[in-house]
């Protein structure tokens, strides 16, 4: 399970009696995730996730974190909502690391998105960006295309041993990216890990998004490509230009991509797909002994990676215009 850090029943109990949320009945971990370590638990006034912060998560982006779920939810985004102590505090220590509470949203992630959850997707996405715009803090994207060299530099040695050739194929990549990489787009506050696992449905509606914790400011058109990878392929990797243009239209019904966007969105699409391929190498390369995780397969986004190399505009992925 996605548990790494270990809560005695003691630390939890005295945890919870901080807020005004009731008796903690029981607490049980979450597989889902690999970032940080999460619990379920149930009071006897409903449930709520907690939190503690590990690996990637820097102590001191958390601010930005908090403030954005509250901001966004005041603003009809359903997301989780921190949950403050008797104290007013967000954020804590539990176990030694960071850690908050936050609301529970009620719903089921789809492990095989169908044509009517993309456009779902879409359309939220398009207004998390929207509600987003007046948010008054910001925080950099750590993982764009400058932190992109110095992971393959990481893994760049060990990863022809994951697959032949691996290695030139990142290089190439990269190289394309760093000459062609699009400036100047709409930006604002990005999501940046909206995949399936983060997005709750009952029957085809969407109830919610979840895991904020890559949240940053970035290109609109960069969160769309990320989603464009993590909803419109196939199992056997070829990409489903139908599930792309119900996330696209979707999307454009609530904010229009620009003339830019639309002529960016294969170099974006392509560089969303090299930065988890690198972040997933990185991983599989790096798993502590004895850890309970297995970390995400890396060649799926290699094969993602063979359809963006000759996509030839935003009409390969679904626009229609």
């Amino acid at each position: 399970m996605a548990v790494y850090t270990d809560v005695s029943d003691a630390e939890l109990s005295a945890f919870v009696a901080r807020y005004d949320i009731g008796a903690l009945l029981s607490a049980k971990g979450i597989a889902e995730g690999v970032e940080n370590s999460n619990f379920l638990l149930q009071t006897d006034r409903g449930f709520y996730i907690l939190t503690l912060y590990e690996k990637r998560v820097n102590e001191a982006d958390l601010p930005f974190f908090i403030g954005l779920m509250d901001h966004l939810a005041e603003r009809g985004i359903i997301c989780p909502r921190p949950v403050r102590d008797r104290e007013g505090r967000a954020l804590q220590r539990l176990a030694g690391r960071p850690a908050a509470m936050v609301t529970f949203l009620s719903g089921m992630s789809v492990n095989r998105p169908e044509v009517v959850h993309c456009g779902e997707l879409g359309r939220a996405l398009a207004q998390l960006h929207g509600a987003g715009a007046d948010f008054g803090i910001r925080r950099a994207n750590a993982l764009s295309l400058a932190g992109w060299r110095p992971l393959y530099e990481q893994a760049r040695r060990q990863a022809d041993a994951v697959s032949p050739g691996l290695a030139q194929r990142i290089g190439d990549d990269l190289a394309a990216l760093e000459d062609a990489w699009p400036q100047g787009l709409p930006e604002g506050v990005i999501h940046a890990d909206l995949f399936p696992n983060n997005v709750f449905f009952l029957g085809e509606r969407l109830s919610g998004l979840i895991d904020f914790y890559f949240a940053c400011n970035d290109a609109f058109a960069y969160d769309l490509a990320i989603c464009l990878n993590a909803w419109c392929f196939e199992p056997d990797g070829a990409f489903n230009i139908t599930k792309g243009q119900a996330m696209i239209r979707a999307y454009e019904e609530v904010r229009p991509l620009t003339p830019a966007e639309v002529e960016a969105l294969p170099v974006l699409a392509r560089g969303a797909g090299l930065r988890f391929l690198l972040t997933r190498l990185v991983d599989w390369l790096n798993v502590p002994p004895g850890a309970l995780v297995k970390p995400l397969d890396p060649l799926e986004y290699d094969r993602k990676l063979g359809f963006h190399r000759f996509a030839a505009s935003a009409a390969d992925y679904g626009l229609v215009r």
